[in-house]
């Protein structure tokens, strides 16, 4: 889980560099990943592993998918 989030997190920075990216605000899901991106009381959910695998490593993204799905959201705002 922490390297992947790592890179998400680095690659989300080289795109954004004004986010603010947290890793688990509140304990996650146990054998999950996701990416939501949140703006006052607004959620989305940008990428989500829960359905996905096996295999396992279908569970993670690849930095770039969320990097797009990221500018996606914004756009849509």
């Amino acid at each position: 889980y922490g390297r992947n989030a790592e890179e998400v997190r680095v690659a989300l920075l080289a795109a954004h560099p004004d986010l603010t990216v947290v890793l688990n605000p509140q304990k996650p899901r146990s054998k999950s990943f996701e990416v939501m991106l949140v703006e006052g009381e607004k959620e989305v959910c940008l990428w989500s592993g829960i359905k996905k695998g096996p295999p396992r490593k279908l569970k993670f993204p690849e930095p770039k998918v969320v990097v797009s799905a990221l500018a996606k959201a914004l756009k849509t705002e």
